[in-house]
């Protein structure tokens, strides 16, 4: 698949705004524009979550971890657990799921 930004559809989930960039079979990769103040509530789902931070400031929970993270940091959340995303500055973040969300597409 190849999807060039200017066909990119902005979509929401739980109030966040975000664009799916591309999908396959077993992966996907969607870029979340959070405002400052802007959270995903705690959820979880089957798909297992890993993000780049591109740029502004972010707090996440999930497990055991409560940290703030920075452009250039990055995580990942196992399938199945709780978590929450909140924007502390205005920020973008990658994120790639496998399996991809097929509540995203």
């Amino acid at each position: 698949m190849i999807l060039k930004e200017r066909n990119a559809k902005k979509r929401k989930f739980l109030g966040i705004s975000y664009y799916v960039l591309a999908f396959g079979e077993k992966s996907m990769i969607t870029r979340m524009n959070y405002k400052a103040g802007e959270y995903v509530p705690f959820h979880c789902h089957p798909n297992e979550q890993t993000g780049y931070i591109v740029s502004g400031k972010i707090r996440i929970r999930f497990s055991k971890y409560d940290e703030i993270l920075h452009v250039g940091d990055s995580y990942s959340i196992p399938c199945e657990i709780e978590h929450i995303i909140e924007g502390l500055e205005d920020s973008t973040i990658l994120d790639f799921f496998c399996p991809p969300r097929q509540d995203y597409l």
